[in-house]
């Protein structure tokens, strides 16, 4: 090693920051007893928004995702649109009925895909 003659003075420094952002959407469907009904497995899609620089959808199944979920339930989908990304989030979910009276809530996270199925909140009777 005595034949280096690098700059041995030389500084580097690197950054690791992680951050949380917060957003909101709001997915309103007009006309929803008129969507129950529509059968499982068929579902209303939200336009694509932009939260924390990462593009999302909701898919809301009014009658359930699957045929199981006996059109007694509904079925709700957040689901990463943009291509290629690693990214973690905690979300909720709130469901306000047509009287505004109504709510309600999950809380989960998510993980770059959502594979295992769609969050369904079990209530019964119309919102």
């Amino acid at each position: 090693m005595d034949d280096f003659k690098g700059d041995v003075d030389k500084e580097s420094c690197s950054k690791s920051i992680n951050e949380t952002v917060n957003g909101s959407h709001q997915f309103t469907i007009k006309g929803y007893s008129l969507a129950k009904g529509m059968g499982a497995g068929r579902c209303i899609p939200s336009d694509v928004f932009n939260v924390g620089g990462y593009d999302w959808a909701i898919y809301f199944y009014p009658d359930g995702k699957n045929p199981e979920d006996s059109s007694m339930y509904v079925s709700v989908f957040i689901a990463l649109a943009s291509e290629g990304t690693d990214v973690r989030a905690l979300f909720e979910l709130t469901l306000v009925d047509q009287s505004g009276k109504g709510k309600h809530k999950v809380h989960s996270h998510f993980d770059r895909a959502l594979e295992s199925g769609p969050y369904s909140l079990k209530y019964r009777g119309s919102m």
